[in-house]
């Protein structure tokens, strides 16, 4: 049953209104604009009838409280004082109607139920509108494979929940794909979604950035200004390479995290924040907090759903898939009319390795319908250093077991590689396993094979 909230200083009109309507509605009353404010806060409401008149702040006023802070809620104004003018500005400032007194019960009752039939439809439209974006978002993350169909599953899972959300992969493989994907099918995706890169930020930065600052806080603060945390309330923040955060800062996140309440620099105010935090790092993060670089309280706090992307070579079947979505996405943008790939370039574009995942492959796409010459991208259009690397740099073991992976390189020249690898970054380990595209896991297991540890 939809509820309706009477406001008016008269006592036999709000009681009168309250007992019309009574039978087909919860009625909650309020006497002004404070009481009426209270019960909005304590109550759902679906309709505000008010009183134009009333002793401090009247009903122009109570509406545009309400129209600013519920911005779906209906509001009809009544008053005995009725103008053209009264009239007109209720209408501009979002009332749904304005009736005069005395009022005719059944006029009432009619048009109440004109506005709640259009609240519930507008609401019915919104769910719709969000449904289909979070379809749509989830259909941006293209492909087929087994490893794609976990991925999906899992953001299914994950989304309508309020729980923190970490998003684990190597460089562009999608995560923010991900993560908004998850925002567009939670119940906040008619709230913000904020994107923070936490690499591109020095710490000092970084703080001021996700947190705020007050104004005089530091030199160049000449104003206050907001944090993403509080741009973010009601919605869904979104921190992008979260391992690259100091130590310093991730005490002051964890923080956030625990107490829902942020601090801005230069304020020992504490202000209430409601976001669903989405993380995601190229790093192994649960490396980094042994090695010393990331708080584990803060990963544990991070870590309560894990999404983990694979690398396009893991991805067996999807390359096609990906690049026709490619093909159509520029073909407008560039305005081209390209009509596929033919066998000859595909077989070289199956063949590379893809260190730099997806985003590496749109990039290659995009280059190759710019330069092309026909309609056709043939293996002439395919970037020299993609036709002279034939062979994945890879480990055979990342790839998925849904499709044959091309010959493996004989030992001698993977040892080579490694040998190469490790000179260039003279010894380091971690660093030469990136540059290879394998996880430094295999590194160990082929320095061990070919004896090279």
């Amino acid at each position: 049953m939809s509820t309706i909230l009477v406001v008016d200083d008269d006592r036999a009109t709000r009681e009168g209104v309250a007992l019309a309507l009574g039978e087909s509605y919860t009625v909650l009353t309020a006497a002004d604009a404070e009481q009426a404010l209270a019960a909005l806060t304590n109550h759902e409401v679906d309709l505000v009838l008010t009183d134009l008149r009333m002793p401090g702040r009247d009903g122009l006023s109570l509406l545009r409280e309400i129209i600013a802070a519920h911005p779906a809620l209906p509001v009809i104004l009544l008053s005995a004082y009725g103008s053209v003018e009264s009239a007109v500005e209720a209408m501009k400032d979002g009332a749904y109607d304005f009736l005069t007194k005395p009022v005719n019960l059944d006029h009432l009752e009619l048009v109440c139920r004109r506005a709640l039939r259009q609240k519930t439809l507008e609401r019915q439209n919104a769910r719709l509108r969000t449904q289909l974006a979070g379809q749509s978002a989830l259909a941006r993350l293209i492909g087929s494979s087994e490893a794609m169909a976990q991925v999906r599953e899992r953001i299914e899972q994950a989304a309508p929940t309020p729980a923190t959300v970490l998003i684990q992969g190597p460089s562009g493989t999608g995560k923010e794909l991900v993560a908004r994907a998850i925002h567009a099918l939670s119940p906040r995706a008619q709230g913000p979604f904020v994107a923070v890169h936490c690499a591109a930020l020095a710490p000092s930065l970084l703080e001021s950035e996700l947190f705020g600052h007050v104004k005089g806080a530091f030199t160049g603060a000449n104003e206050e200004r907001k944090g993403r945390f509080e741009l973010a309330d009601g919605g869904t923040l979104f921190l992008d390479e979260i391992s690259e955060i100091d130590l310093a800062t991730q005490v002051k996140l964890l923080r956030v995290l625990e107490t829902r309440t942020v601090e801005p620099v230069g304020s020992a105010e504490a202000r209430p924040v409601n976001i669903r935090l989405v993380a995601a790092t190229n790093r192994n993060l649960r490396a980094w907090v042994d090695a010393g670089k990331f708080r584990e309280d803060l990963y544990f706090r991070l870590n309560v759903i894990d999404v983990t992307l694979p690398p396009l070579s893991a991805r067996g079947g999807d390359l096609a898939q990906l690049c026709d979505a490619f093909v159509r996405e520029f073909n407008p943008l560039l305005g081209r009319s390209i009509l596929g790939i033919d066998a000859g370039a595909m077989a070289l574009l199956e063949r590379y390795a893809w260190p730099g995942n997806v985003r590496e492959l749109r990039n290659t796409i995009e280059r190759m319908m710019v330069l092309a010459k026909g309609d056709r991208l043939t293996a002439e259009d395919v970037p020299e250093n993609i036709r002279e690397n034939r062979a994945p740099a890879a480990a055979p073991e990342a790839l998925s077991a849904a499709a044959p992976p091309p010959p493996a390189p004989a030992e001698p020249d993977e040892a080579a590689l490694i040998r190469r690898a490790l000179a260039e970054h003279k010894g380091n380990r971690t660093a030469a396993a990136k540059a290879l595209g394998i996880p430094l896991r295999t590194l160990y297991r082929r320095l061990k094979a070919y004896g090279l540890d």
